[in-house]
């Protein structure tokens, strides 16, 4: 059981020594889910019908690899499952169990299920980091049963586990809690005896600055509760706030919300800084939306936009940067992805610019919404077919690479817009370069 999972830990009936530390540890671990009714988040895994609620309640015995951030509860759905069928439970972490604990616990549950007909639930946390011969010992014992595995995993299980176990377990993919889950949370932990039993109040200014703090991770929202709440009781304090809560952090409560103005606002401040050169106000917007935790896809949506939008082929590698960026954010995630972030941001801040494409490609569509369509030229119409010759299709097409340069004269535009520019490049960055290449390939092309 990692640290991050620990708070959706449920007690079997194997488990009363640590039903005797759930009493007296940290919040977070007080208020583990008891029974599935408990678990907030993930309805769209535990919903009525759904796949891993028919596995809870015993109707399935498929096994299944749990894929999402720390928090989201993939040691509770584990030990539930154990629970289902009264199923035996055995925790592994593939930090510290190499091939040899792994066949171990195969044998045993071999025994198990021979002698007891007890089928042994096996939980591996930290899958990815099984190397590809200890994944693969565990193919036959779940293809035949033997256990039934729920294998964890915070990494893409596309790019870290090997094809045979994937086509053998059910991939669930768990969501970062959403905002008014956590708040739900973090209500609970104040009024419920198991956690700080009605001894404190939390304002609503406070709580909203957790649950942006949390980033959507159950057992970081609690910790800081806990924290915030010895801050209030060190001070002869029943309530509290913001204020306290950035005492017992360290951390400021950056005013923001993902959906009202402030989300807006900094976004729109952020791009505009990128667009102005400015690299390091840029940043500064950056670590204030990631500080208060924006979901870090939406930041790498407004620079794959950004590439395109204000920047263009004045530097081609701009899109590529911010591209790579969005991939390190959906195969890696945070924090470690704020480091791809910056480095797209730096890029673009400090690239050439140009608005040549939504030009272009907003008068050629605007054209289009006019009429200015024509028909195509036959002869850059399909020809490869019976019939087509006669019609006229594909006759009297030139193909460019039989020329000694690559280009020819030759019509591609329908009749109404020959001659029609929509690319105009600026003399900045490598869209200079473009500017002589392309008055010269007109040339060619039009045969002026």
């Amino acid at each position: 059981m990692t640290a991050d999972d620990a708070l959706f830990a449920v007690p079997t009936s194997e488990s009363s020594s640590e039903d005797d530390g759930q009493a007296s540890g940290p919040l977070a671990v007080r208020m583990r889910p008891r029974c599935l009714d408990e678990i907030v988040g993930q309805g769209h895994l535990l919903r009525p019908g759904a796949p891993l609620r028919q596995i809870v309640d015993g109707q399935s015995g498929s096994s299944l690899l749990l894929y999402g951030p720390p928090g989201t509860g993939k040691t509770t759905i584990a030990r539930l499952l154990a629970q289902a069928g009264s199923r035996h439970f055995v925790p592994l972490s593939a930090l510290t169990s190499g091939v040899k604990e792994l066949r171990d616990v195969i044998d045993g549950a071999r025994r198990r299920r021979k002698g007891a007909g007890r089928q042994t639930a096996l939980f591996i946390d930290e899958v990815h980091r099984f190397s590809k011969t200890q994944q693969d010992a565990l193919l036959n014992a779940v293809e035949d049963q033997v256990v039934l595995l729920v294998a964890a995993t915070t990494e893409n299980p596309s790019f870290s586990v090997v094809t045979p176990l994937l086509s053998r377990v059910l991939v669930l993919q768990l969501q970062p809690l959403a905002d008014e889950e956590v708040g739900i949370l973090l209500r609970r932990a104040v009024s419920d005896e198991r956690g700080l039993g009605g001894t404190v109040t939390l304002t609503a200014a406070a709580e909203a600055a957790l649950v942006r703090l949390a980033g959507g991770d159950a057992r970081s929202a609690l910790t800081r509760l806990e924290s915030s709440a010895n801050t209030a009781a060190s001070s002869g304090n029943a309530e509290i706030d913001v204020a306290t809560v950035e005492l017992a952090l360290a951390e400021s409560t950056v005013r923001y919300d993902r959906q009202g103005d402030q989300h807006y606002d900094v976004a729109s401040a952020y791009i505009k800084s990128i667009r102005g050169s400015d690299p390091d106000a840029a940043l500064h917007y950056l670590a204030r939306m990631l500080v208060a935790g924006e979901d870090p896809r939406f930041v790498a949506r407004r620079l794959l936009v950004h590439a395109s939008e204000d920047i263009g082929l004045a530097d081609p590698s701009a899109l590529q940067a911010a591209v790579a960026a969005a991939h390190v954010v959906q195969l890696v995630g945070m924090p470690e992805a704020r480091l791809a972030l910056a480095q797209a941001t730096v890029h673009l801040a400090l690239a050439p610019k140009s608005s040549t494409m939504v030009a272009a490609i907003d008068e050629a569509m605007a054209d289009v919404r006019a009429g200015g369509v024509g028909v195509v030229p036959e002869h850059l119409r399909q020809g490869r077919y019976a019939g087509a010759g006669e019609l006229g299709h594909g006759v009297g097409y030139r193909y460019p690479h039989r020329a000694a340069e690559g280009v020819l004269a030759q019509q591609y535009p329908p009749d109404p817009l020959i001659g029609k520019d929509y690319y105009r490049p600026t003399r900045r960055g490598a869209e200079r370069a473009l500017q002589g290449r392309l008055t010269n390939l007109r040339k060619l092309v039009r045969g002026s």
